[in-house]
């Protein structure tokens, strides 16, 4: 992450907005995380888009087989905790949009809310050359919260004891369970905690 983007987010933590696609609110455990830094005390402002919430929704029931009554009230949860996130009037922008067809709108959505960070775990899909003429990164979700973590450890590692709480979990088994998708996340958090991460 270049330092000039870094220094925004350490002067603006707690208005800093991204966006977050799909791929990323779709995968419980993350989204789960995600959401709960974003709410108070919070280090971001969420935001997405009708149309990924729709991806999420078809994710959730066509390849992960969520029953439709669970997807809904996700849907429902997202939506009311997060009233303003939601993007809209920026599907005009689509067309002037260069990166993989399929997320096109996605980079649409960041452009007409002036967004500088996309966080998604599809890289590939949104090349440098794409985002450079707006002035938009996209990350990894653990690099984000890597970020995060640098700046406002005590935050960070509070959400994860309340989700661990939440779950009846060790914090340090929910921490190693994030292995699977935030590697690198994982293996710093159980380092600092004094954790064996020979897994």
């Amino acid at each position: 992450m270049p330092e000039s983007m870094i220094q925004a987010i350490r002067v603006m933590i707690a208005d800093f907005k991204i966006l977050l696609d799909a791929c990323v609110l779709a995968n419980y455990g993350v989204c789960n995380l995600y959401l709960r830094l974003a709410e108070k005390p919070r280090l971001f402002l969420p935001k997405w888009s009708p149309d990924i919430l729709d991806e999420v929704y078809k994710t959730h029931v066509d390849k992960l087989d969520w029953p439709e009554r669970l997807a809904d009230s996700f849907q429902d949860a997202v939506r009311e905790a997060f009233p303003e996130a939601m993007i809209t009037e920026y599907r005009e922008l689509i067309p002037a949009m260069t990166n993989d067809e399929k997320d096109r709108h996605v980079l649409a959505a960041a452009v007409k809310d002036k967004l500088n960070l996309i966080i998604t775990f599809n890289l590939k899909d949104f090349k440098e050359e794409d985002l450079d003429k707006w002035d938009i990164e996209a990350m990894h979700p653990q690099d984000y919260l890597l970020t995060l973590y640098s700046m406002k450890p005590g935050i960070v590692m509070m959400k994860l004891s309340k989700i661990a709480q939440k779950k009846d979990q060790d914090l340090e088994e929910l921490v190693l369970d994030f292995g699977k998708s935030l590697p690198k996340f994982s293996k710093k958090l159980l380092d600092d905690m004094g954790e064996d991460t020979t897994y």
